[in-house]
């Protein structure tokens, strides 16, 4: 049985006896075992963290940037490899797996232009004779726990801006799908990255506590469920670091009565059900304004019939498991619940099997309609291919419904109407908003992040807030006196 360890310090190892089963989600069969991190693993991997730190903060940004270009090519050489490695774990398709390693090393690209984004600025003659300027300088040893639906991109959120910093990185990867990360690890050190300033560190609870009570860690980077995300941020808090910490989402689609039906239509079917419903992004509520909704709702149930659920070996799968039995199991208790709390349920995937994987973890397309504000289908976070349309009667009704939800992660609308469209980007209370785009993810030379209940702290992720996020802007006010002293001065200088 394969047996996935730590990379400490430029190498795989562990001291650890305590292991998890890895498990194929098509198949729901075990196919390796992770190591859970000891204590002494976790010191091992500071201690790498923090010697390394040193001497790469004085690696001038510029060869900082070289390294990063050439993990850049590798990541492109070997896109193929570690979109089969994710899909192998996670499930998904090996067209969206592909496409969030993709997605990753656009942040890896960002980060390449470091020289530049370090840049401070320059005031000559604040007062007389005297100059001020300022640099950001790295925090030391950061640390990412990361979760299981995007093993390569969202790591990758994280640490190469971090480490382009001139910090060192720990990364706590999801237990579910941790064999990415550790490919991900070997060919940052085959671009010339110095052993120990990317340190992986397998596991569970055990080492995320050990990661935030750490006083030898400056930084804590987070994506998961909002339940976690806030136990996150306020340990981080209690022992004084920086957090950045992203939690859950409802995204809601509001599709209007001017809309491009069809194009609304394939934006809930791709952003609804693609990845089987396991992303933070995913469109979660349809919301039909006025007498689109019978329409909305047919359409919708006629292209989910459609889409093919299989093993992320069939290229042409359109979704293939989620994660584990436990969350297949979660799901369907949600779709079950749904029934009891009187919403109409259009198009039922429970007990989905598929000849030759009935052992997997497989959840078809499911579809409510008539969902109402107070059910839990509608207020929490199902992270699974379940679409609930609300019926809304007016736009003033769509937005106040957007607004009034507690996360607020990202939304999008549909409509022709450019005032309208104005209006909604305008006033929605979202940290992402899109129009005529389901998905309204933003590049990596913009940043991530949602407001309310969907992040816990004060920076969002990549672009200039993951520059911002990972350095100390320090300012410096310098003059050069005459050899002659003019003696003390006891006012505050004004000029």
């Amino acid at each position: 049985m394969k047996k996935i360890l730590n990379y400490i310090n430029g190498s795989k190892k562990s001291l650890s006896k305590k292991e998890l089963s890895v498990e194929d989600p098509s198949t729901g069969e075990q196919i390796a075992n992770v190591v859970l991190s000891s204590h002494e693993d976790f010191k091992e991997a500071l201690e790498s963290s923090k010697t390394s730190q040193i001497e790469w903060s004085n690696t001038t940004p510029l060869k900082r940037s070289r390294i990063l270009s050439k993990y850049k090519n590798l990541i492109e050489e070997n896109i193929d490899e570690l979109a089969s490695i994710v899909s192998q774990e996670h499930g998904k398709t090996l067209a969206d797996a592909k496409g969030s390693v993709t997605r990753g090393l656009e942040v890896v690209e960002f980060a390449c232009g470091i020289p530049h984004l370090l840049k401070g600025e320059f005031s000559q003659n604040v007062g007389t004779n005297i100059d001020s300027w300022s640099v950001r300088q790295p925090l030391g040893v950061c640390a990412g726990i990361t979760p299981f639906n995007f093993p390569a991109m969202v790591p990758m959120w994280m640490y190469p801006i971090a480490i382009a910093c001139g910090n060192s990185f720990i990364l706590k990867p999801s237990e579910k799908d941790p064999s990415c990360s550790i490919r991900l690890a070997e060919l940052f050190s085959e671009a010339g990255l110095p052993d120990g300033v990317f340190n992986v560190l397998q596991g569970d609870k055990h080492v995320v506590d050990l990661i935030l009570s750490s006083i030898d860690i400056s930084a804590v980077s987070f994506v998961g469920s909002t339940p976690v995300a806030k136990y996150i941020y306020e340990q981080s808090a209690k022992y004084g670091k920086r957090v950045q910490s992203l939690g859950g989402a409802k995204n809601h689609l509001v599709v209007m009565p001017d809309a491009n039906l069809n194009q609304a239509v394939d934006g809930i079917i791709g952003a609804g059900y693609g990845s089987a419903g396991e992303r933070c992004m995913a469109i979660s509520v349809a919301v039909a304004v006025g007498d689109i909704a019978d329409e909305l709702v047919n359409k919708i149930h006629i292209e989910a019939q459609k889409l093919k659920v299989a093993p992320w070996t069939d290229p042409d799968s359109d979704m293939g498991p989620v994660i584990s039995k436990e969350h297949k199991e979660k799901i369907e208790n949600y779709i079950s619940l749904g029934v009891n709390e009187g919403a109409r349920l259009v198009e039922d995937g429970r007990n989905y099997k598929i000849q030759g994987y009935e052992e997997g973890f497989f959840v078809g397309p499911t579809l409510f309609d008539n969902v109402h504000r107070d059910m839990r289908i509608y207020k929490e976070e199902i992270f699974g291919p379940v679409v609930s349309v609300v019926r809304a009667k007016n736009y003033d009704e769509a937005l106040n419904l957007v607004n009034d939800h507690q996360y607020g992660n990202g939304t999008s609308i549909y409509t022709s109407d450019g005032e309208i469209s104005r209006h909604f980007t305008t006033n929605a209370k979202i940290g992402m908003v899109g129009v005529n785009v389901p998905i309204p993810v933003p590049m990596a030379f913009h940043s991530f992040g949602g407001w309310k209940q969907s992040l816990f702290g004060d920076h969002s992720v990549h672009g200039m807030e993951g520059v911002n996020f990972y350095t100390k802007l320090k300012t410096i006010t310098s003059r050069w006196p005459k050899s002659i002293q003019s003696g003390p001065e006891f006012v505050i200088p004004t000029n």
